[in-house]
């Protein structure tokens, strides 16, 4: 996949020298944001920067976060898959690290106070674009923090001055999601609805924010304000659902119709998807036995994420196609999709449902459920099959969502980890949901107190 627009990520460092992780500051006199940000083709360098770190970021941990100790899944490889898939985190782990989402704050921060400066006081829809994309992103890294971490330092200026305090405690959830809440609706406010051509999805815009803006608000459990933000991604014309023939090719070429916001990368710029679901029985993960019990018969989307034909599948098929037999274990090149529609009109269908409007979010799960070719299910049904809408609603994200980084942040922000979990690998404690600090945080810094389960 050659996207002209992902291969300036790629030349970001060489523009932007930003080195800042959590609590290991470079000197203020190897990177000067007054010095760098001169005129706006530097601003636009920032803010390429901040992508930048967005894909290192995610490149294999979305999975490790987002999958890695849910049920859909199974390994039998030994480091963070292993220790994940039997709850055995310990604070050396390698995805208990956050150090990558602090240098894209860091970035972010940065092109936040200076990129006003080369733009001066007039308007300028570039600067507008620029400042609400890096608040945009900003406002991702601290969402994924405090879902996976729980309290973490919200830090939200630059490090430029020794005056500057770097040992800096853990913030409230409260006060951080607050935060997330108010960079995703300035994000609303000054990102562009679209962009030309490829850009329109691995560029942050006012449907990416108001998709996680959904995500942030069921995660709250605020289901009104969910539904109004959904809303606003469901009625914009520029997403639709793809039809069946082309599910895949939303996970193999990227860029659809359906896809609000996905992280470019390309044959410099790789992931580890392949490492994760594609190299047979050499990956880090494969299709779990409970998974695959779950699907309903006729299922159009089974074939399509992984080999049918084999018992214990050995890959799955969803990222790179059906039928795909490649096992090179080159990088991967696919874009990563953080949320698409269906993600968006499911969690809508959740909110109406713990709201008691079962009509409509009925409504919304058949549009999924036609899709894959099942019938169309009333309430009676999802009671019967499901015990409740809700759980009809869960159970459809987990197939529609599957392997995408969705399911353990649903177990988690249900109430459902423990008992989905607990039978699988004995999970049983709530303060075990949240990530272990690494070492590496508590050691630099004696203010960075270590999760209370894992001390």
């Amino acid at each position: 996949m050659k996207r002209s627009f992902k291969y300036i990520l790629g030349s970001a460092l060489m523009l932007l020298v930003v080195s800042c992780s959590d609590l290991d500051k470079e000197p203020i006199s190897n990177f000067s944001g007054q010095g760098f940000y001169k005129k706006p083709s530097d601003a636009q360098a920032g803010v390429t920067g901040i992508y930048n770190s967005m894909q290192s970021v995610f490149r294999l941990n979305f999975a490790y976060w987002g999958e890695g100790r849910a049920d859909n899944v199974t390994t039998k490889h030994a480091g963070d898959p292993r220790a994940l898939q039997s709850n055995d985190l310990t604070p050396i782990i390698n995805s208990a690290k956050w150090d990558g989402f602090y240098t894209l704050i860091s970035r972010a921060n940065y092109a936040i106070k200076y990129t006003p400066q080369v733009f001066g006081e007039g308007e300028s829809a570039l600067k507008r674009e620029l400042l609400g994309q890096a608040h945009g992103l900003r406002a991702v890294a601290y969402f994924y923090l405090t879902r996976i971490w729980g309290e973490v330092p919200l830090i939200t200026e630059p490090y430029e001055s020794v005056d500057q305090d770097v040992f800096v405690k853990r913030n409230g959830t409260d006060e951080v999601l607050a935060k997330v809440e108010e960079d995703l609706l300035f994000a609303v406010e000054n990102c562009s609805a679209s962009y030309s051509g490829a850009k329109n999805r691995v560029l942050f815009t006012k449907g990416a924010a108001y998709a996680f803006l959904t995500q942030l608000y069921m995660w709250q459990k605020r289901y009104d304000k969910a539904i109004a933000a959904a809303e606003k991604v469901i009625g914009d014309s520029q997403y639709t659902l793809v039809a069946m023939n082309d599910w895949n090719d939303i996970f193999v070429k990227g860029v659809s119709t359906e896809s609000i916001f996905e992280i470019g990368y390309n044959e410099v710029q790789t992931n580890a998807l392949r490492t994760l679901y594609a190299l047979g029985s050499d990956s880090d993960y494969v299709p779990s036995t409970k998974f695959i019990a779950s699907l309903e018969k006729g299922d159009l989307r089974q074939p399509r994420i992984y080999d049918v034909a084999e018992v214990q599948p050995r890959k799955i098929w969803k990222f790179f196609g059906q039928g795909f037999k490649d096992e090179s274990p080159e990088p991967s090149s696919n874009n990563i999709v953080l949320t698409r529609l269906a993600d968006i009109i499911l969690l809508k269908a959740e909110a109406h449902a713990n709201l008691n409007q079962s009509a409509e979010a009925l409504e919304l799960l058949n549009r999924i459920r036609k899709r894959a070719g099942l019938d169309v299910m009333d309430e009676a049904t999802a009671n019967n099959e499901y015990k409740s809408v809700i759980d009809a609603i869960l159970h459809e994200r987990s197939v529609e969502l599957c392997f995408e980084g969705h399911r353990w942040f649903d177990l988690v922000r249900t109430g459902t980890a423990i008992s989905t979990m607990q039978p699988i690998n004995g999970l049983s404690n709530k303060g075990n949901l949240l990530w272990p600090l690494h070492e590496s945080a508590t050691l630099r810094n004696t203010n960075m107190k270590q999760n209370e389960f894992y001390k």
